[in-house]
Formats: structure tokens, sequence, C-alpha cells
């Protein structure tokens, strides 16, 4: 038997164990589902957000000091990107995974912030990256400067492989990387080594690492490449081997957290198609999010044209539940990241399309993220700085409170900042707020199930929300043109929805089973 696969069977036993321990911990009822159901997960870049003491970097003090805009929009959740020590100004490569960023504050700052988050009902995750840490980090140090070194086996290195092989690695980077006669493994960046998950050490650690900040109160995390735990190389990371590999680790990982806080949300960053998705929402995450969605709804936007996202969405939930095995999931929809270009400049400038697009987002299912600035029309296209600007909180920069630790390049229009959108009527700001406030009084909208419904309209996107006895249907006038959709009942549509819940556009009509569309106008009926 290989060595590769006495590890394998020693995650898989560690993982039954520690299930065993937490299973009273391990519900999967409605009731869990709604615990950890939210109206919007709002992602913060800390460097970025809000400046508390004058120095130019945002700070933890800076967001506590912006709680109640975040209140403000309907956010009941906060994503804040990596907190840790770090040689970089993202995050992602962490130097000590047991303190705070000394730019962004103190731990007791940290825990400032989280009581007074939830004191607003808001909850907050943070980002943990554990595929790798930084080349600075304690351990890489000491692993590199002997191969007698306690913490050598924590990374992978070719020496112990036969040499670099493979050579494909999964992000598309090279993955090897000399040093000191050997080479290790790094598949982002040679500022990034992979951590060695077939070592029990590492595993032990990381949730260690996981439960020490559920122990401070943070309420669940955003796992970073969480498929590329074991899926370091391109030949390899389809194969069934690795899948179950990452799928085992996660569990063990889910399972540990539980003998702390089984409430925990964990929303994983799996980039890949449904069947990749599905394993790790079996006894794993709660949610990974939804990167298919998020260019569809984008497209739909930016094309005018509909598609049948509600038939679509319903059998990947099919799938999902299946791939779940009972565990309960949530679908986590967005637009944009700090990994993609912006939404308003893939949208091309067009207000009236990130006004759709949002409208889509936020009458989907599950845990709806927004990336900072995007309720304002923030533009950034990549490199990756320049979708990670400052916020524009005032309409002049430099005003107290705004950060300043990089020139914004996209920061041509002073109508994209709070202040300005604050004062216009018809602004992006308001509308996300209009919208984000439909979801947090409508069950239908943020929970439940989605179905197929045909507007019979090619620019007008439709769909059906359900949640208990409530239904509604929800259709989006993605033209610059008014638009009438008949509303029929057939075999298939067979609920006559006759009355407006909400909508964007007072001047929009429902009479007699037709319904006039105002110009880019979302509508939500009843029964």
């Amino acid at each position: 038997m290989s060595r590769r696969h006495w590890r394998l069977q020693a995650v898989r036993a560690a993982a039954l164990l520690l299930f065993v321990l937490a299973l009273a911990s391990c519900s999967s009822s409605e009731d869990e589902q709604k615990q950890k159901t939210s109206n919007v997960f709002y992602e913060i870049f800390v460097r970025s957000f809000a400046d508390s003491n004058g120095d130019g970097i945002g700070d933890l003090n800076g967001v506590t000091e912006k709680l109640d805009y975040v209140k403000s929009l309907g956010a009941d959740g906060i994503w804040l990107m990596p907190i840790n020590p770090t040689p970089s100004y993202h995050g992602y490569d962490v130097t000590d995974y047991y303190s705070v960023n000394s730019d962004y504050g103190t731990l007791d700052d940290l825990k400032k912030l989280l009581a007074e988050a939830h004191k607003r009902g808001i909850r907050v995750i943070m980002d943990l990256v554990v595929n790798h840490t930084s080349a600075e980090h304690p351990w890489f140090k000491e692993a590199s400067s002997s191969a007698n070194s306690e913490y050598r086996d924590w990374y992978v290195w070719s020496s112990e492989r036969g040499g670099r092989s493979p050579a494909d690695g999964a992000a598309g980077a090279p993955p090897w990387h000399a040093l000191g006669g050997d080479d290790y493994l790094g598949i982002f960046w040679e500022g990034m080594p992979d951590l060695n998950f077939d070592n029990p050490a590492v595993r032990q650690e990381m949730i260690k690492i996981g439960r020490y900040w559920l122990e401070q109160g943070v309420d669940g995390f955003r796992l970073d490449a969480a498929k590329h735990i074991y899926g370091d190389f391109t030949s390899t990371a389809s194969t069934p081997e690795v899948k179950s590999d990452n799928q085992a680790w996660w569990q063990e990982f889910r399972a540990g957290l539980n003998e702390v806080d089984p409430d925990a949300y964990l929303v994983g960053e799996v980039w890949d198609s449904t069947a990749v998705i599905g394993p790790y929402l079996n006894k794993a995450f709660d949610s990974a999010f939804n990167f298919d969605l998020a260019s569809k709804i984008l497209g739909a936007a930016q094309n005018e044209r509909a598609s049948d996202l509600g038939f679509t969405l319903s059998r990947v939930y099919e799938f999902y539940a299946k791939s779940a095995e009972g565990s309960a999931y949530l679908d986590a929809p967005f637009l944009s990241n700090h990994d993609q270009n912006r939404v308003m400049s893939a949208l091309e400038g067009n207000v009236d399309h990130a006004k759709t697009a949002a409208a889509m987002l936020l009458t989907m299912p599950g845990n709806a993220f927004v990336y900072y600035g995007e309720e304002l029309g923030m533009s950034g296209m990549k490199p990756d700085e320049n979708i990670r600007e400052p916020f524009p909180w005032n309409r002049e920069p430099g005003a107290p409170g705004e950060t300043s630790w990089m020139a914004s390049k996209y920061r041509a229009d002073e109508s994209v900042s709070v202040e300005a959108e604050e004062e216009a009527e018809d602004s992006l700001l308001h509308r996300y707020r209009l919208l984000i406030e439909w979801r947090q009084k409508d069950a239908a909208l943020r929970e439940g199930s989605i179905g197929s419904y045909e507007s019979g309209v090619d620019s007008v996107m439709s769909y059906t929300r359900a949640y208990g006895e409530e239904e509604r249907l929800v259709l989006h006038n993605l033209s610059g043109r008014p638009q009438t959709a008949t509303l029929e009942t057939t075999k298939a549509q067979p609920i006559l929805y006759g009355k407006i819940a909400w909508t964007t556009d007072k001047a929009a009509k429902l009479k007699e089973g037709k319904l006039e569309l105002p110009p880019y106008t979302t509508v939500v009926l009843k029964p």
C-alpha cells in the first residue's frame, strides 16, 4: 500500500472520529439552515474601506465606525478579506495565523468590531488562507533552513517526489521554485509555498487555527483556494483521488470546528463546475460561491437577453441536494469579488444594466454577497490593485475617514461616492437598498426554491420563488424599451399571479393578466 494511500486513510479516519464526537452538533434541519441564512454579506477589503487614525490605511476601527452604513445598506453579514499579518498589501500570504495585521489594528480592535457588529445583528466571517503560507512565515523559514527541520514536512519538496513533477501548476504559474539545492511547491507564486496536507500535524494546526478565531467571536470563514488543498497540478486536479482527498480534508476541518461552534458558517471558493462543487457541500461547506451564476447574470444584463435561470438553478440545486446527502446547504450568489473586474467595468459603465444585474442577484436564493463599492458603481479592471481601490465616502478624495494607501485610477466621477449617491433619488445605492429591503422583508425572495417561468418576451427574465406556502413570480425587463408580459395559467405554470408585491417603478401595471413593464424595471408578483 502506498504512502499516500496510508495518509488518505488516516485523513478519513480522523474525519470519521471527529464526526462521531460532533454528531449531536451536525443537524441538517430546516432550523439550522435558517440560522445560517443571511440577507446579504458585504465583502470588505479593510485596507481600502475606512481609515480611523489618519495614516491612509483602512483599519478595523474604521470598519467599526462604518457599521451603521453597512446596516443601512441592509447587509446582515460582513466578509473581511485577510486580516492576518503579511508582507503583502492583499494579505493572502500569511506570516502569523494567530495575530491581526498591525496595519489594521489589534486583536482587541477586532473584538470591538465583532461586538459592535453583533449588536447590530451583523455576523462577521473572515478569510482563512490554508492552502499556503507566506514564504516569510516562520514555519517556512525553519523548513527551508535544513532538510532535518521539524517543519520540513510541513511543505512539499521535489526531492521527496523524485523531481519537479508534475510541472503543470493548477493555477497556471510555474509550480516549483528552487531554494537551497531543492525545490518547493508554490502553485500561485514563489512567495506562497503550499502546505503539505498529507502531514497530520498540518491538518491539526489548521483546525486549531479555525477554532481559535471562532473562540474570539468570528462567525465563520471564507475558505480561500478550497479546491487546491490537494489539487496542485492540472494533470491530477480532476482525478477521483484528489477530489476525494480534498473532500475528506474539509470534512475533517468542519467536524473539528463543530466542537467549538456548530453554527459557524463556511463558504468555500471552489471556482469550478457544479459537478466539482457538489461534494464539498457534504458535511463540509454550508455554501460555495456560484461563479457560473455570476457570469450568467452579468451576461443577461449586458446583452438584455433573458435565459431560463429558474430551470438551470433548480437542476443545480437538485444535484447539490443529492451531493449534500442530507446536510443543509445554501447557495452563495454574487456578481463580482476581489479577483474579478468590477461589475460597472464589466457592464461598460451602464448604470441601468448594473441595476438589473443587482435585481437578479438580490432575488436569488441563498446568501447574496456584495463586493464593497458595487452598490456605488465603483469601476475597476485588473491588475488586482485596481479592483481593490479606496472606497469613496465623499465627493472629493482625501476627506477624514477615506483611505489613501494607493491612488485611485478609476475614481473619475464624483457622483460615484456615498455622499453623492445618498442625495440622488434614483442612484444605484438607493436601488441596492430597495432590493435588499425586499429581500429582508420577504422570505420567499431569500430562502426556499426557484423555478422556471416563461414570460414569452425575449428581454424579460422571469422565474418563480417559493418558501413554504409563499409563492412569488419575479420579472425583470432587461431592456430600455417598455415590455408587456401576458400571464396565463398552463399545466406548467398553474399559479395565477395577480398582485404586485414589489416594483422598482410605480408605472408598472398589472391588469387582466397583462403586466406592463417600464424599461429596466423589476416587478415581484404574488398570487
